[in-house]
C-alpha cells in the first residue's frame, strides 16, 4: 500500500532538515531557495508500542513494524500556481502524494533567510493555500467547460458531476479548499481523477526552536497556527526539525539519556509519523506467531477479506474466516491460550471489519 505523505511549506521553513530526521536519507537541505527540486521519497516505519507488548508476550524470532512513505517536496513561492519559482513541477509533485504535511516556521533565526522577509505563519500559511487554490481553480474551471459539453449527450451522471463541480468552484473563488465542500461517495467517485490539491487533507507541522520542542506555551507563532487550523479541522504537531534531526543520529541509551535531558517523553518525530499515519486514513493489524509479530497496514474500514489481501492476493482469494483477538484482550489475559480458554477468540466472516489492533490469523483455501 504506496500511500504517501508530501511535506511542503515555503523554503527554508526546515522541510528538508525534517525529512532527514524522519528517514535519515540525508536528502539535500541548504539556506538557499529551492536546493530540492526533484523529490526525495523515504519510508518510515510506523512507531507502535502495541507491536513490542504483542512480542513480549508471543516471543516471536523476528518482529516487523508496518511503514509508509513521506516525500519531500521542494518549496512553493508566491505565483508557483503561474510557474514562479519551478512552481507548476512542484504542484504536480503535491498532486501525486495522498496527504499533506505543511510545515510552518515557527521560530526566529536571524542566520537563516526567510523567502519573505520575516517570520509571519499566518502570511506563510495563507501563501501556500492560495497557490494550491489558484491551481485547483484552474482545473476545475477546466472540467466544468468540458462538463457542460457533455451534458448534451442527455446523460444524467453530468449534471450531478455539474451541480458538485459549481460548489467546488464557489469554495475555491471564496479562498476555501475543496475539501471543505461537502459531497456524496458518488460525487467524489465521479470527481476522484480531478486530484485536486486542496481536497487532500492536511496535517500542520509547527517548527519550533531547539529550546522551545519541550515547552513551546510561550510561542505566539504556534498560538497563530493552531487557531488557523482549528478552523480547518485540522491537526497541529510542534516539533524542532533542527532538534529531532540530532535525536535521530543516536540510539538506544544515549538517545533514551538525551530525550530525559529535555524533557521529553519520547521523539516528537514519533507524532508526526502516527498523525500522518492517521491522517492518510490508515490503521494497524497485527499477526503473531513463532516466526515474526507483523503489524500491517490497512484503510479505515477495511473488510477482513481485503485485509487478508494486504499480506498476499490467495489469503483474500480463498478466504474462508479470520480468528479474531482484540489487542486489550491479550493484553489483559496474557497468552493467547489464556484469550481462548477465556471464550475471546473470535471467528469472523468476510463481512467483518477490521478493527484498530485485531490481531488476526486468516483462514484460506485456494
Amino acid at each position: 500500500m504506496a500511500l504517501q505523505a508530501g511535506i511542503v511549506g515555503l523554503p527554508n521553513v526546515g522541510k528538508s532538515t525534517l525529512f532527514n530526521a524522519i528517514t535519515q536519507a540525508g536528502a539535500e537541505s541548504a539556506n538557499y531557495p529551492f536546493c530540492t527540486i526533484d523529490p526525495n521519497v523515504g519510508v518510515v516505519e510506523v512507531p507502535d508500542e502495541r507491536l513490542t507488548k504483542i512480542a513480549e508476550i508471543v516471543k516471536p524470532r523476528r518482529i516487523v513494524p508496518t511503514a509508509f512513505e513521506f516525500v519531500d517536496i521542494a518549496g512553493l513561492v508566491k505565483g508557483a500556481s503561474k510557474g514562479e519559482g519551478l512552481g507548476n513541477k512542484f504542484l504536480s509533485h503535491i498532486r501525486e502524494v495522498d496527504a499533506i504535511v505543511h510545515v510552518v516556521r515557527c521560530f526566529d533565526d536571524e542566520n537563516i533567510t526567510h523567502v519573505s522577509g520575516s517570520v509571519d505563519p499566518l502570511r506563510d500559511i495563507e501563501t501556500i493555500n492560495l497557490e494550491l487554490i489558484l491551481a485547483d481553480v484552474e482545473t476545475v474551471d477546466r472540467r466544468i467547460e468540458r462538463t457542460r459539453k457533455n451534458l448534451k449527450s442527455g446523460n444524467k451522471q453530468y449534471e450531478v458531476e455539474l451541480a458538485a463541480l459549481e460548489r467546488i468552484r464557489d469554495a475555491l473563488y471564496n479562498d476555501r479548499a475543496a475539501r471543505t465542500v461537502e459531497l456524496s461517495e458518488d460525487e467524489r467517485l465521479l470527481l476522484r481523477d480531478l486530484h485536486l490539491l486542496t481536497m487532500k487533507p492536511v496535517l500542520y507541522a509547527a517548527n519550533v526552536s531547539e529550546a522551545e520542542a519541550a515547552n513551546y506555551d510561550g510561542n505566539p507563532y504556534v498560538k497563530i497556527v493552531q487557531e488557523h487550523a482549528a478552523k480547518e479541522n485540522a491537526e497541529v504537531v510542534v516539533i524542532s526539525a533542527k532538534l529531532e534531526a540530532e535525536i535521530a543520529e543516536l540510539e538506544g541509551e544515549d538517545k533514551e539519556m538525551f530525550l530525559a535531558e529535555l524533557g521529553l517523553s519520547e521523539p516528537g518525530l514519533n507524532r508526526l509519523i502516527r498523525s500522518a499515519y492517521k491522517l492518510l486514513g490508515l490503521q494497524t493489524y497485527f499477526t503473531a506467531g513463532e516466526q515474526e509479530v507483523r503489524a500491517w497496514t490497512i484503510r479505515v474500514n477495511t473488510k477482513a477479506p481485503q485485509a487478508a489481501g494486504v499480506i498476499h492476493s490467495d489469503f483474500e482469494r480463498g478466504f474462508i474466516r479470520a480468528e479474531v483477538v482484540s489487542y486489550e484482550d491479550l493484553i489483559a489475559h496474557g497468552s493467547m491460550n489464556a484469550v481462548r480458554e477465556a471464550g475471546l477468540l473470535r471467528l469472523e466472516g468476510k463481512d467483518y471489519v477490521v478493527q484498530d489492533g485485531d490481531i488476526m490469523h486468516f483462514r484460506f483455501n485456494v
